[in-house]
């Protein structure tokens, strides 16, 4: 069966956070039509990557075809910096584990960035969802989740799978915290919104649209998000390379700058 988009709610037509929901969750139903084509190793990364993002720049540019677009997967036309509304996109999040199916920890992000009128700003991220497709699940700023109480024990850090960042493991040392491997840096801060973890701790290199849709999330649900020297992630800028980020509890963030103050990330 060939794949159709579906019918974008009523509301999504004014309401940017119905609609980012929506591009997530399409994107998302893309992506897992992908991934019951047979395809595999490099060849159902590189699907996957272009059929999520060919298929949010159509619906971006059918919905709001005035916007600026930066997405992970297309040229960076640098005319967003002068818009008033970018959508900062990351078709794939997490494509390694996309491509080994069964597991679920790999997203997609949409979050849009909007120059604030006041002048006080350049401008702010206003909207944003992540979808989990293959756990069912979308987290955005429309439906803002609870974030549950912390259940007893130690702390937990998400860090990655495959590569965590050795002060991490000082960090966790450090507070008593236990390390919880996954992918997706947006599987990551939504574990965080879930009490799957605590805090999720990055300064090995990543990029606008690695955070822009999981932390403006995370912010609508209350967390504490800052780069790790504690200063503001500011988003839509020349240069979108924004290699690190903090996202806990609020109750564990002035332990975490400290150790980061006093030891660094080195």
């Amino acid at each position: 069966m060939t794949f159709e988009p579906t019918t974008p709610p009523e509301a999504a037509a004014t309401d940017d956070h119905v609609l980012a929901t929506w591009l997530a969750e399409e994107a998302g139903r893309k992506l897992l039509d992908v991934r019951g084509q047979g395809l595999e190793g490099r060849e159902l990364k590189d699907a996957g990557d272009v059929a999520a993002h060919d298929l949010l720049m159509a619906l971006l540019a059918q919905h709001r075809p005035d916007d600026a677009v930066l997405s992970e997967e297309g040229a960076d036309d640098k005319a967003r910096l002068e818009a008033d509304a970018v959508w900062i996109i990351d078709p794939l999040d997490g494509t390694r584990e996309f491509s080994e199916p069964p597991r679920d920890d790999w997203a997609v992000h949409v979050a849009l960035w909007e120059r604030t009128p006041d002048g006080e700003h350049d401008g702010e991220l206003t909207a944003g969802a992540v979808a989990q497709p293959a756990l069912g699940e979308t987290f955005n700023t429309g439906q803002v989740p609870a974030v549950p109480p912390r259940k007893p024990g130690p702390p937990r850090i998400a860090v990655s799978r495959s590569r965590p960042p050795a002060f991490v493991h000082a960090l966790a040392k450090e507070i008593g915290a236990e390390l919880v491997p996954m992918g997706s840096a947006g599987v990551k801060v939504m574990s965080v919104v879930r009490d799957l973890t605590d805090a999720y701790v990055h300064a090995g290199g990543q990029y606008e649209w690695d955070s822009a849709a999981p932390v403006v999330v995370a912010d609508a649900a209350g967390l504490f998000t800052s780069r790790i020297d504690g200063s503001p992630l500011v988003y839509n800028q020349d240069n979108v390379y924004l290699p690190d980020l903090i996202v806990c509890r609020p109750e564990l963030a002035d332990q975490i700058l400290d150790f980061i103050k006093e030891h660094g990330v080195e």
